[in-house]
């Protein structure tokens, strides 16, 4: 079964905007799905079709093999997570720990286990010391990490993560990116969206570009490499890709390419 399945999905907004034109697409369970595109490409109304934010005016939106209706909406949010861009959209108690616990309590989870599951996220995501801390009071990179960790304590199965690293300096970044990794080891599944490629072609397994509504394709990260598609998406190829242009190799991370460099650089002194 497919973690998301998505055939036609059409959406217009209120003023007559086009938004999403005959999307298809599906999201494979356990995989790291990277939803890729410059602003306005439809990548955000995309994602707010996958929890019930907005329901398909045409098509259809499948998650976990629960079709996207008003009677499955509680169950489809307790299947599928959603971290929005802008953190301050999902904290609102007094208390990291209340916010945390909110979605728990609304599942009518009795408080001993509401508190296991709030303690058990707050330790894996290593943010037992704000515990008791006001989220308004928190930098963005806490606030980031609390908001995630609110969805985990639902034991979501599929997390979706709206440009999850904007506004956050590297080693922010560098924490979040390895609490998002270690959830997909543990079998959730993953989507991000961004606009960058570089984190796309790095971490992506699946890639779905999209450009003005529409999927222009979709595919492994292999299709950044391709120069007109990128420009036809309005975006850049990979900078690694750049560097490696014509000499065969395609790394996709700086580890990758350090090594190559590491390797050249060894084949070359040996050489002399």
């Amino acid at each position: 079964m497919k973690a998301v399945e998505i055939r036609n999905l059409s959406y217009t907004y209120p003023d007559g905007t086009p938004a999403l034109k005959d999307i298809n697409v599906d999201i494979l369970p356990h995989k790291r799905t990277v939803i890729l595109g410059a602003n306005g490409s439809g990548k955000t109304t995309l994602i707010y079709h996958l929890n019930g934010i907005f329901f398909p005016q045409e098509g259809k939106v499948t998650i976990g093999g629960l079709p996207l209706e008003k009677k499955n909406l509680e169950e489809i949010r307790r299947k599928l997570g959603l971290l929005f861009d802008n953190p301050d959209n999902q904290l609102f108690s007094t208390t990291v720990y209340n916010d945390i616990a909110f979605g728990p309590r609304n599942l009518k989870l009795g408080e001993e286990e509401v508190e296991e599951r709030v303690l058990r996220v707050l330790e894996a995501i290593g943010i037992k010391d704000l515990k008791e801390r006001p989220p308004y009071n928190l930098s963005l990179g806490q606030k980031k990490k609390v908001a995630i960790a609110g969805l985990l304590a639902m034991e979501p199965e599929i997390l979706v993560c709206d440009e999850p690293f904007s506004g956050l300096d590297p080693r922010s970044g560098e924490q979040l990116m390895g609490i998002i990794n270690s959830l997909n080891s543990r079998g959730t599944t993953l989507v991000i969206v961004t606009h960058d490629v570089n984190m796309a072609y790095a971490w992506g397994e699946q890639v779905v570009i999209m450009k003005e509504g529409k999927i222009l394709q979709e595919g492994d990260p292999s299709l950044l490499r391709e120069e007109d598609l990128m420009k036809e998406a309005s975006l850049e190829t990979p900078l690694l890709v750049d560097v490696f242009q014509g000499t065969g190799f395609y790394p996709r991370t700086a580890r990758e390419a350090s090594r190559l460099i590491k390797f050249g650089l060894k084949e070359a002194y040996q050489e002399e």
